[in-house]
C-alpha cells in the first residue's frame, strides 16, 4: 500500500482500476491552523496515454498497479490492428490500433519498443525515445540563411508526420525523431 508520502516521479498508482504514472508532483503545506497538507500532482494514464492533474490529501492510500514492460518487436500492421513479438517468449500478439496511439505513425518493421503489460495483458506500447523516419520531402528555406540549424523548415515524412528540420538536412535522408516532443533531433547514423 503506498501513500502520498510515497510519491516521486516516475512512481506508478493504482486508481479508479487504472495504472498511473506520477510525472510531477508539488506539497502544498496550508497557513491555517487544521487545514489538510495537499500534494498536487501530474499523472499519465499508462494506458492511454492521457495526462491529468489531481490533486489528494495528505496521507491518501493507493495500491500498487501490477504493471510490467516486456521488450517487444514490431512484425507488420494488417489493416486491423499492429502484430508484435515478444523478445524473450516469441509469442506474436495484435494490438488495435486504436490502442497503440499515435506509436502506431511511427512503427517500422523490426523496430524494438516496450510493450504496457498490465494485470498479465498487454494493454499498449511504449516507444524507444529516438526513432528513425525518413524524409519524403522538404519545404525550401529563405534565401541567406546559413547551416547553422538554427533555421528550420518543414519536412514531410515518408509516415506522413510533418516535422521541422535544419536547412541542411534534404528529401531522402533518414533522421532520429525525438518520440517525447516529435521533433527533429539528429541525422541518423548511416
Amino acid at each position: 500500500m503506498l501513500t502520498t508520502s510515497d510519491f516521486k516521479r516516475g512512481l506508478r498508482v493504482l486508481m479508479d482500476g487504472e495504472p498511473y504514472a506520477i510525472e510531477d508532483y508539488t506539497v502544498q503545506t496550508p497557513s491555517a491552523r487544521g487545514a489538510a497538507t495537499l500534494v498536487r500532482t501530474k499523472m499519465r494514464n499508462i494506458i492511454t496515454g492521457t495526462l491529468q492533474d489531481r490533486t489528494f490529501k495528505s496521507g491518501e492510500k493507493f495500491d500498487e498497479p501490477d504493471v510490467q514492460f516486456r521488450q517487444i518487436q514490431f512484425l507488420y500492421d494488417d489493416g486491423e490492428g499492429c502484430n508484435f513479438m515478444d523478445v524473450q517468449s516469441y509469442d506474436q500478439f495484435s494490438l488495435p490500433r486504436e490502442q497503440v496511439g499515435e506509436a502506431a505513425d511511427w512503427l517500422t518493421e523490426g523496430l524494438t519498443l516496450s510493450s504496457v503489460i498490465f494485470n498479465g495483458k498487454p494493454v499498449g506500447v511504449s516507444l524507444p525515445q529516438f526513432v528513425e523516419a525518413e524524409i519524403e520531402m522538404v519545404g525550401g528555406g529563405a534565401r541567406g540563411d546559413t547551416q547553422s540549424g538554427k533555421n528550420l523548415k518543414d519536412a514531410t515524412l515518408t509516415n506522413g508526420r510533418t516535422v521541422k528540420v535544419p536547412l541542411f538536412v534534404e528529401a531522402g535522408e533518414k533522421i532520429l525523431v525525438d518520440t517525447r516532443t516529435w521533433e527533429f533531433s539528429k541525422r541518423a547514423p548511416k
